[in-house]
């Protein structure tokens, strides 16, 4: 089955859920913030207790992690001839890229080093924007070429020397995930020191004794959306709509597959995966995404949207 992008073409939305439980026994750790620990809530309804397993920053980063091999420090095959940034440090190994970046293109080893060829591209391209409302179009069309990933990540050029820092592109693929009626499994251990075990503890030294809060829930759910309204007001055409639209769902499905294992205690495993909107859209298998997703890059770089060569290399040097 083809991806039925026609099914989209009038929805402002694509929102899945997939059911998620712990691949082994029943208990998993939940994302913690500081000062705050894991984030418990009461249920809008009154029905127990709610729990955020893992947040919407950290989900985006997640998203990415599964399109990146580490082993080659580039794309994972299907995406291969995407554009982005690789920055290397002064000997020419790789150091790091707009993929992995915390703030993408905005990252200061693209942005902030002696190599200044990212930084003029964008003041050159967007200098025109220093006054009066962003072109969000032009911003989408300078990313597209750049770092095309950018476009459902998004981004927040924040440097007043492009276009004030008023540069943003909000996220147009989003996802978190919740679990409901949780219940806290308590435990806990003890860092055993055989050699000194009442040494000074504040040095490392000595038995340490330390608490554990784990969850348990009967439903744990992952909420994807993929903002099809904000792609289209981009203005950049049908298949650079197309090519975003295979990518989200090329992230999306193979999170599912190869990216539940969130934390040490916290490995889980898909149930099941549906569309809640639009109803009539059916979801390709990974294996079909995979396969078309080269053949929509290789047309958008047909018309000239891309940058050449694809991989903007910089040179990182304080």
């Amino acid at each position: 089955m083809a991806i039925n992008f026609d099914a989209l073409a009038q929805t402002p939305r694509l929102l899945m859920e997939a059911k998620l439980r712990p691949l082994q026994g029943t208990r998993f750790q939940p994302t913690g913030f500081p000062d705050l620990g894991a984030a418990e809530y009461p249920s809008p309804d009154g029905a127990g207790r709610m729990l955020l397993v893992e947040s919407a920053q950290s989900m985006a980063n997640r998203l990415e992690a599964v399109c990146w091999d580490d082993v080659a420090n580039g794309w994972v095959e299907p995406l291969n001839g995407l554009p982005y940034v690789r920055v290397l440090d002064e000997k020419g190994n790789f150091l790091t890229s707009s993929v992995l970046e915390a703030h993408r293109l905005n990252s200061p080893y693209i942005l902030e080093g002696k190599d200044k060829t990212v930084f003029d591209a964008l003041k050159a391209e967007l200098a025109d924007m220093e006054e009066g409302r962003v072109d969000i179009r032009k911003l989408a069309a300078t990313l597209l070429r750049v770092d095309t990933n950018a476009l459902l990540h998004g981004v927040f050029l924040a440097k007043k020397e492009l276009a004030g820092g008023r540069l943003r592109m909000p996220r147009a693929l989003s996802a978190f995930i919740e679990a409901s009626d949780v219940s806290v499994a308590s435990s806990g251990g003890v860092k055993n020191d055989s050699v000194n075990p009442k040494g000074d503890t504040s040095k490392g030294f000595g038995n340490v004794p330390f608490a554990r809060d784990e969850y348990v829930s009967p439903n744990i759910v992952a909420y994807f959306n993929l903002d099809l309204a904000q792609i289209r007001a981009f203005g950049l055409g049908e298949n650079v709509e197309r090519l975003l639209i295979a990518l989200a769902l090329y992230k999306i499905l193979r999170f599912l597959e190869t990216g539940l294992r969130l934390r040490t205690a916290c490995d889980l495993e898909c149930e099941g995966l549906r569309v809640t909107r639009p109803t009539q859209f059916e979801l390709p298998t990974l294996q079909e995404v995979e396969a078309a997703v080269p053949e929509l890059i290789q047309t958008v770089a047909a018309e000239g949207r891309f940058s050449e060569p694809r991989v903007t290399e910089v040179t990182y040097r304080k």
